[in-house]
């Protein structure tokens, strides 16, 4: 699928705590955890999915002239802040869960280790992602155990909401599975490499 152009998927509020980092010169290491507090079901756990979008996103996150031109007409950033948009690329180090993974509420999803105005930045399309397909891969996890055995099938993209929605969707759906598949035949090489990180 091509690659969507995210860059402005962000509430404008991570725009302004950036560029207010930026005028007062603050940029030092920050850390990110990406938790949930309660499963919303009670079901008692979750399944984690989205994290091929989540690289996707990050190693494409680029600014250019056009989105500058949409921040410069807010009226609320300097230029120096636009040079800085310009010159964008993340730069920290991302620990994730992996994909298919059961996690249980207030466990860190993800934790993010980048100077604090690309941490800040990346929050709104992280959650997106996440919250999305983690959803979609728990609801089919339940909807599967509830199967006890029986044929489930992915229908999800008649009601979905856009064709990424429905793709992203679908492919939640089916990687508990897969995972589940891979984990059964290879347990302990999965078991022994239990985090996925991206960094520089």
């Amino acid at each position: 699928m091509k690659q969507e152009r995210l860059e402005l998927l962000a509430d404008f509020y991570e725009f302004t705590m950036a560029n207010g980092y930026f005028k007062e010169g603050k940029n030092d290491i920050a850390y990110f955890d990406i938790f949930f507090r309660k499963v919303p079901d009670k079901g008692g756990y979750a399944i984690v999915a989205g994290l091929n979008e989540i690289i996707q996103y990050v190693e494409n996150l680029r600014f250019d002239e056009e989105d500058i031109e949409y921040l410069r007409k807010q009226n609320m950033f300097s230029e120096d802040f636009f040079k800085y948009l310009l010159d964008f690329k993340f730069s920290g180090d991302i620990w994730a869960i992996p994909e298919g993974t059961v996690v249980f509420p207030n466990e860190p999803l993800i934790t993010i280790k980048a100077p604090i105005m690309e941490a800040q930045l990346l929050e709104t399309a992280l959650l997106v992602i996440l919250n999305h397909q983690s959803l979609i891969a728990t609801k089919t996890s339940r909807i599967v155990r509830a199967a006890e055995g029986r044929p489930v099938m992915e229908f999800g993209a008649r009601r979905a909401h856009g064709i990424s929605a429905a793709i992203y969707g679908a492919r939640a759906a089916i990687i508990r599975w897969s995972v589940w598949n891979f984990m059964y035949v290879n347990c302990k090489r999965i078991w022994c490499s239990s985090f996925w990180n991206y960094g520089t």
